[in-house]
């Protein structure tokens, strides 16, 4: 999946070359500085002078306002879409799903014992844990699908064009992949590790069902499969 960060410009665009941009506007004039006494002449030049500057701060404006909003869709924490972000994003694609007739799944994503990992180890440790999960998601989706980190310890993921049996058998993966991450403090061994885990539930999209709907419904399936989980523990 695409970082939502990952457009945003290190640097604003190079400025145009003064004296190209200051010819440029005086061919659209239509006048020849040359054939005016001076005071008009210089008038006419401080005045493009005051439009290319203008159309310079303009353009570093738009760069600084769309990178604020790139900003804004971001996760504090994570590569990813926040919240506000991702639901956007959904009602994006249930538009398209809806239009078109395409499948679209979304997975929701609880991990298992976070709680116990902030505990023991401290909220720092908890980021870091986070993170990582992060990357084995965007690790293990494809560019099209979308993620999104809801709160917490909660995620997110848009499968477009994937029925339910796909989006099942992609939350399997996750779900082992998850499963097989083990955190302890390597400074002391006496403190037990602890192995994290993920519940996952899976949802196809239907007619009728907006974005705040759909993710209610993979949210409460989740929470179907972490009670399965516990009780086969």
């Amino acid at each position: 999946m695409a970082d939502p960060a990952a457009n945003i410009p290190d640097s604003a665009p190079a400025r145009e070359a003064p004296v190209d941009a200051r010819r440029s506007l005086i061919e659209v004039l239509g006048v020849d500085p040359s054939a005016l006494p001076g005071p008009a002449r210089a008038a006419i030049e401080a005045l493009v002078d005051e439009v290319i500057a203008l159309r310079q701060d303009r353009a570093a404006l738009r760069l600084q306002l769309d990178s604020a909003e790139l900003l804004a869709d971001r996760d504090t924490l994570c590569p990813v879409f926040n919240r506000r972000a991702f639901e956007r994003e959904l009602a994006r694609e249930i538009a398209l799903s809806e239009r078109y007739g395409t499948p679209l799944s979304l997975i929701f994503i609880d991990l298992d014992r976070f709680k116990l990992i902030n505990d023991r180890f401290g909220h720092a440790t908890g980021d870091k844990v986070i993170q990582l999960v992060c990357q084995t998601l965007l690790d293990n989706l494809r560019q099209t699908d979308i993620i999104g980190r809801m709160g917490g310890d909660e995620f997110a993921i848009v499968l477009p064009h994937a029925e339910l049996a796909d989006c099942r058998a992609k939350a399997s993966i996750l779900e082992t992949q998850i499963d097989g991450l083990t955190v302890r403090d390597g400074g002391d061994a006496s403190i037990e590790p602890v192995q994290l885990g993920a519940s996952c539930g899976s949802v196809e999209w239907t007619r009728g069902l907006n974005a705040a709907a759909f993710i209610a419904i993979a949210d409460e399936t989740m929470f179907r499969a972490k009670a399965r989980r516990k009780r086969a523990r």
